[in-house]
């Protein structure tokens, strides 16, 4: 069984943005050489998130109001966490909402998706540098 391992790094233009790496992650599986097997994608950080759904900006922009109501950035003192001096309490409930990886069979040497599945990179704590995590394993 083979392994690949590579960090993918993003620098997200807003606090709250979603950024597709499909095509980063096809990459990966190019680069690694495997053609069955199962590739893991992670946020490396815990105000982070990485899912699957469809690339629609309606469907974005309805995951950012919601999200917002279910954990709104303000007021910053309604958290206490941000007791701490942070400010960034919602990212956290936000990344755990959203989750930390995901988990893509490799079929054939394509990533065996359904029907519109994309993934996504999301941020909830932004205009940083953090990093995603892509782990290959198979043959």
């Amino acid at each position: 069984m083979k392994s690949f391992r590579k960090e993918l790094w993003f620098n997200a233009p807003a606090r709250m943005h979603f950024t597709n790496i499909t095509p980063d992650v096809r990459e990966c599986l190019a680069e690694s050489g495997i053609k069955e097997g199962l590739v893991l994608i992670n946020a490396m950080h815990i105000t982070a998130s990485v899912f699957i759904n469809d690339d629609e900006s309606g469907l974005h922009h309805d995951y950012k109001e919601w999200l917002e109501a279910m954990a709104p950035h303000e007021p910053v003192s309604s958290y206490r966490h941000n007791d701490t001096g942070e400010d960034n309490a919602d990212a956290h409930i936000k990344r755990q909402i959203m989750g930390r990886e995901v988990v893509v069979a490799v079929t054939g040497a394509k990533l065996d998706f359904g029907p519109w599945e994309q993934i996504f990179y999301g941020e909830f704590d932004g205009k940083r540098k953090k990093r995603v995590l892509v782990k290959i394993i198979g043959e």
